[in-house]
């Protein structure tokens, strides 16, 4: 079905704050929209106004046919206990709710049923079913796990899968889903290189209308049509028309005008206050000089300093109506910006760490034989697809994994500094703002809030429990401990995951700057292409290939 998705005048928020307003956009049949704005501008609100999960705060969101099948695919961070493969894509392809529904107008079709209304239904929901692909949804699903190389079975719980299974899991909903509207929220997040291939395939070559929410630059650079930027500094929406790259080239000279047209304005109206006073002070002083020279019965005289002032003063009321007449500029917010360094610690001996002929046995899968060194200041990008032994690697190296056989050494006078996958660097029980002055106990309470403020972490999260907190608010408290502590061996797994646009390159300039030794484990291609790395080290099947840059 060919159908159209229109929101109009849109505003969107939550408790009683509005974060965006008067969004019109259409998508319609082969779209793809990209959403972007710092964390917290409304991005995932507006996705769900879009799927009619929230109602707006203003405006309207239609469909064209009306009964188009609108399909959110949210970011998910917890796995439903005991939902195995196959239930997890049936809820996600939305055959799930559609087999329910159609069981329910099954049963009430056979009451009685005067007027119709129940077979009415029902012939709605069959519908829908069929148009949901349920009926061969579980002959399809095999064939596309095992072509996404996910090597479980539809019976396996998604509770037992790893990041990158999940992962894959979800890009298999997404294939076969046969939604009208699709909106996605972060569908890159722990994809792989042929994941993100495939996904970026799909997307491209879908008949749907496309919305989509990501902060993988190159994925947007690739796939996106069209932009609406939700820019919580200056509090409004922009719609772009063209791909991302244009988009980032317009909004650029937009910005750029914007304050060239302020600091005009500013210009113009400071030399007028400037004139204006001036002007009061010359007549000011020609009264007072008028009332001392000027004799009481020169007439004549007191008439010409009388109408100089007024000369004067009129001087100054029409320049005074010049500067109301002025189209006020409102001068362009500046927005926040992470200022994010990494803390450096005193250089350590030459050689960190070191695996020699090193062996990991896990289940049935075999890490290594590997023999790797990480010497002070290399900067080495490690790559390769999910389940290839990329985590096992950096265990070996930092000693939280023993080899089955072979020789793995950790320099004993090395600082780690580590973002992993899970952010699992602070204590998941505690508030943040304590679990992080039990990591850096040197640290004074009001500056660990003050330093976690500085990483947009307000006071809420400040109080909240660690383990409740987003995934984008645990990385950034996660790279606030960067900071606080002293690094001379950093180790980022997928640090990009849950970042947004401004702290990403934030992330890239630190690097830049930082001068100790990194792993940088990342399937972000721009990332990794703008990061300056000596080596790369590509992981495979448990075999290390290493690669010296230029």
């Amino acid at each position: 079905m060919s159908a159209h998705l229109v929101a109009k005048d849109l505003a969107g928020g939550h408790a009683h704050r509005i974060l965006f307003e008067s969004l019109d956009l259409t998508v319609a049949p082969g779209d793809v929209v990209g959403v972007v704005g710092a964390n917290g501008a409304g991005k995932t609100t507006l996705l769900r106004i879009l799927a009619g999960d929230l109602d707006p705060i203003e405006g309207s969101v239609s469909t064209a046919p009306a009964d188009a099948f609108v399909g959110w695919l949210p970011q998910e961070h917890d796995r439903v206990e005991g939902e195995t493969v196959a239930q997890y894509v049936a809820r996600r392809t939305g055959a799930a709710a559609a087999s329910a529904a159609m069981e329910r107008a099954a049963e009430a079709f056979g009451e009685d049923d005067p007027e119709g209304l129940a077979g009415d239904a029902y012939a709605q929901s069959l519908d829908h079913w069929l148009a949901s692909g349920a009926p061969d949804l579980d002959d399809r699903l095999p064939p596309m796990i095992a072509d996404l190389g996910l090597d479980v079975g539809p019976d396996a719980l998604m509770t037992s899968l790893s990041g990158g299974q999940a992962a894959r899991a979800a890009l298999a909903a997404l294939l076969l889903s046969r939604f009208d509207v699709v909106l996605l929220d972060e569908p890159t997040n722990d994809l792989d290189l042929a994941g993100l291939e495939r996904l970026e395939a799909f997307v491209r070559g879908a008949r749907a209308g496309i919305v989509l929410v990501s902060h993988d630059r190159e994925f947007l650079s690739r796939v996106v049509t069209r932009v609406v930027e939700l820019d919580l500094a200056q509090q409004q929406v922009s719609v772009y028309d063209g791909g991302y790259d244009a988009f980032l080239e317009e909004r650029a000279i937009a910005r750029r005008h914007a304050r060239e047209t302020y600091e005009e304005f500013a210009d113009t109206k400071a030399d007028l206050v400037r004139r204006a006073r001036t002007q009061r002070e010359w007549s000011s002083q020609g009264v007072r000089n008028a009332i001392r020279k000027a004799p009481d019965n020169d007439k004549i005289r007191r008439k010409a300093s009388a109408e100089s002032s007024e000369k004067q003063a009129q001087k100054v009321r029409q320049m005074e109506s010049r500067i109301a007449r002025l189209d006020e500029v409102a001068e362009p917010r500046k927005e926040w910006a992470l200022q994010f360094t990494i803390g450096s610690a005193p250089r350590p001996s030459s050689v960190l760490a070191t695996l020699d002929e090193a062996t990991a046995r896990l289940g049935g899968f075999t890490f290594g034989p590997a023999s790797l060194q990480v010497n002070a200041g290399d900067r080495i990008g490690v790559t390769g697809p999910n389940g290839a032994g990329k985590t096992t690697l950096l265990r070996l190296l930092l000693g939280r994994l023993a080899p089955d056989s072979g020789r793995a050494s950790l320099g004993a006078t090395v600082a780690i500094g580590e973002i992993d996958q899970a952010r699992t660097g602070l204590a998941e029980d505690l508030p943040l703002g304590t679990a992080f002055e039990v990591v850096v106990p040197e640290m004074a309470p009001a500056d660990v809030r003050m330093l976690l403020a500085k990483f947009g972490l307000r006071a809420e999260q400040v109080t909240s429990l660690v383990g409740r907190l987003s995934p984008g608010e645990r990385t950034r408290a996660a790279m606030a401990l960067l900071q606080a502590r002293g690094v001379s061996l950093l180790v980022l797994d997928e640090p990009t995951n849950h970042l947004d646009l401004p702290a990403i390159e934030q992330l890239e300039e630190a690097l830049e700057s930082y001068d100790g030794a990194l792993l940088l484990v990342s399937h972000d291609r721009r990332l990794l292409d703008n990061v300056r790395l000596d080596q790369r080290w590509h992981v495979d099947h448990g075999q290390v290939t290493v690669v010296h840059a230029g």
